[in-house]
């Protein structure tokens, strides 16, 4: 039977060694230009715009101008879901790098996934939110409680304009190294400029690796009442 939505574009645009450093490169949540996706990538220029073009044809990535300047991003949330997904696969059937990263250790403890927190300590997060009823989890998916309202609130997170966006406002992302869910969404996304906003973490230059703080970490745990 052929039910559904064909996948078979997707898959191949994805699948293509170039473009999926380039999708990788902008699971960042950065919007990169043509020349530093190139870099990444290894090929010229000429030739990821072919491969930029493809993907912005198909969605997965959208491109803003500003000046003469070009700069491209993922195209939304699920294009980010839909590749942490495929990591959480492929690093589960064991289809890992050769070499491995010096950074590998540090992305597991945490690194930015689009625009919200991954790695170990946000699935200690997401689990801490849970067991202290502020994350309902049922078959609809994931939603805040009154009581995650006001502890949100509490730490300076206003919850209500988040509701109001046209973005899902809180669900579950399957973490690829830990197998587990952490929090997504415009609430993930919110916790996570939060984070950065107190100065207990910073971005990594280059990279997606999160890097705590050791009063930073004591803060968070503190906050989330982690072990």
């Amino acid at each position: 039977m052929k039910d559904g939505p064909s996948i078979v574009r997707i898959a191949a645009l994805i699948g293509d060694h170039t473009r999926t450093e380039v999708l990788t490169a902008l699971l960042g949540g950065k919007a990169l230009t043509a020349t530093e996706l190139a870099d990444v990538a290894g090929v010229t220029r000429q030739t990821i715009s072919a491969h930029l073009a493809k993907l912005t044809d198909a969605r997965l990535i959208a491109m803003e101008s500003q000046g003469r300047h070009r700069y491209f991003r993922l195209a939304d949330d699920d294009v980010a879901q839909l590749l942490e997904s495929l990591m959480g696969v492929a690093f589960r059937t064991g289809a890992v790098r050769l070499r491995s990263s010096p950074r590998d250790p540090a992305m597991r403890k945490a690194r930015v996934c689009y625009d919200h927190l991954a790695g170990e300590l946000s699935v200690q997060i997401f689990d801490s939110l849970v067991k202290r009823g502020a994350l309902a989890v049922s078959a609809d998916g994931l939603a805040l409680t009154g009581n995650g309202q006001r502890f949100f609130n509490k730490h300076g997170i206003d919850t209500i304009p988040l509701q109001q966006q046209r973005r899902t406002f809180c669900r579950a992302c399957l973490d690829w190294s830990e197998r587990r869910h952490h929090l997504a969404g415009g609430l993930g996304a919110a916790l996570l400029k939060n984070i950065l906003a107190m100065r207990w973490a910073k971005r990594e230059h280059d990279s997606r690796v999160v890097t705590f703080s050791k009063q930073g970490e004591e803060s968070v745990r503190a906050m989330f009442r982690l072990g």
